[in-house]
């Protein structure tokens, strides 16, 4: 996590499996729950490991 931590310039919240069922965005809705939470969340693809990551932005007080 800290590659991509300092690659992006993002924290990673979370990681989510991409083989989730079809029909089924466990990432996203954890995205949203954040932002409505009034964190930045956004969802990104790690190819790498094949899983999508739940990041905000790395802020001043990091």
């Amino acid at each position: 996590m800290l590659e991509v931590s300092a690659d992006m310039g993002a924290k990673v919240l979370k990681r989510f499996s991409a083989g989730a069922p079809r029909g089924s965005w466990p990432a996203e809705e954890f995205a949203a729950r954040r932002r409505d939470e009034g964190e930045p969340a956004k969802v990104v693809m790690d190819l790498k490991s094949d899983a999508f990551l739940v990041v905000v932005p790395v802020g001043d007080e990091d």
